[in-house]
């Protein structure tokens, strides 16, 4: 049998040098040229698309999860600063008490439980097993503190003195337990509030930079075929370049309405955040009014906190621009100065009278007028971040289907203009 001799295999050396000398022609480049095209329409179409899903997320996150739960935590901290305030001053009411008290403290309550369930609701039960956080503080001695006032209510109504101390106690509770905890909580939903925002906001400049070489290389390869075939146009090509453009300009324009309702949401969010400040300190110079009345005496701590608290409501008050709740501030510190006139000076039951009366000018009726007007700012404030929220998803709509349809359109135009001239070469 005769061995014939086989072709030697070429060497890797060799492999190389023909694929540089095959690049070099204009069939070559064209087919290199193509690669490049698909390679890049991929990219920016699955980064292009991975960026916007992420801005996406954290839209849905600001709209249902992390804003809710910021309202739910600002409305645990507004009910319970407030429930204390409305029982001691039911308590002062003494033996006529007020209805119109007693329904608020239960509503204040109700409210209180209400929000922490939704907060709780929303927490993963790895979150809620440490047993010491703000929510675990909150869940469990919330109880502890309505059985007090219920207890303190009691004797207060039977008139036995023990309820003074009840009432004092239940209070210390609240302000040493409970909105501790309650604001822990407010400001971990505000910073949460905030990270979800930056996630939403900022430029996009992956998918930009990848927009811009892919429209460099169509806009290359187009120069390249006009010199080599002396043609002017290539259908394929322009689309491919429309699609591009059309891309990067979605994107620019959808990411910079996002990134305007986004800053607008963000200045809600911190006008939220100054009023809720505000409206708790409100609330605190109004417990420790009436905490200087039910101590009888030995109340000298809480008056010296309202005193610390209360001049720096008015600066506050202004600052937000709420005039109606500055003049209520003014006329309350006028009546605070009279009930500390005749409590200093004998006169209990009118100090008692001024502080939780319903008289027109007591002073219950002033810091209701401030709290209800802090109140309507912050429905105003909170329903300007939900709407800017949700034009800022309405804005990123159908982005990640578009941009995905015009990558693969760049890619099909791309590889489409280029075939057609390499088939010229066959």
């Amino acid at each position: 049998m005769v061995e014939t001799d086989r072709p030697a295999r070429p060497t890797r050396a060799e492999r190389v040098a023909e694929l540089n000398s095959l690049a070099r022609t204009t069939p070559g480049v064209l087919t290199v040229l193509t690669g490049a095209l698909v390679l890049v329409s991929i990219l920016v179409g699955v980064l292009t698309a991975v960026g916007v899903r992420g801005r996406s997320a954290a839209l849905e996150d600001l709209a249902q999860r992390s804003g809710p739960l910021s309202v739910a935590a600002q409305d645990i901290y507004r009910a319970l600063s407030d429930a204390d305030v409305t029982a001691t001053s039911a308590f002062l009411s003494s033996g006529a008490e007020s209805a119109e008290l007693r329904n608020r403290y239960l509503t204040d309550i109700a409210q209180a439980e209400s929000a922490i369930a939704v907060a709780v609701a929303a927490r993963e039960p790895a979150e809620m097993s440490v047993g010491d956080g703000p929510l675990d503080v909150l869940s469990t001695r919330l109880s502890v503190y309505t059985g007090i006032i219920e207890r303190a209510r009691a004797n207060n109504l039977q008139g036995f003195p023990v309820g003074a101390s009840d009432q004092q106690m239940a209070s210390n509770l609240m302000r040493t337990e409970l909105l501790p905890a309650a604001e822990e909580l407010f400001a971990a939903e505000s910073a949460r509030l905030a990270a979800d925002q930056d996630r939403a906001d900022g430029f996009p400049v992956v998918e930009v930079v990848l927009g811009i070489i892919a429209l460099a290389i169509l806009i290359i390869t187009q120069v390249y075929l006009r010199r080599t075939t002396r043609r002017v146009f290539n259908v394929g090509l322009l689309v491919a370049t429309g699609a591009a453009l059309v891309s990067v300009l979605w994107v620019l324009i959808a990411v910079l309405g996002v990134s305007h309702n986004v800053d607008q949401s963000r200045a809600g969010s911190e006008r939220i955040g100054e009023l809720t400040e505000t409206r708790i300190a409100a609330l605190t110079a109004r417990a420790n009014e009436t905490l200087t009345l039910v101590a009888r005496g030995s109340g000298g701590a809480f008056n010296d906190e309202f005193d610390e608290i209360f001049p720096g409501l008015e600066s506050r008050l202004g600052e937000a621009g709420l005039p109606d709740a500055e003049t209520a501030w003014a006329k309350w510190k006028q009546v605070h100065d009279e009930l500390r006139e005749a409590d200093d000076g004998g006169d209990y039951g009118r100090a008692v009278d001024l502080a939780v009366g319903e008289d027109a000018n007591g002073a219950r009726t002033h810091f209701d007028a401030v709290d209800e007007d802090l109140g309507t700012a912050l429905g105003e404030s909170n329903t300007v971040f939900t709407d800017e929220i949700s034009q800022a998803s309405n804005a990123v709509t159908g982005t990640v289907i578009g941009v995905i349809v015009l990558a693969v359109l760049m890619a099909v135009g791309s590889a489409t203009g280029i075939w057609q001239r390499l088939k010229e070469y066959r």
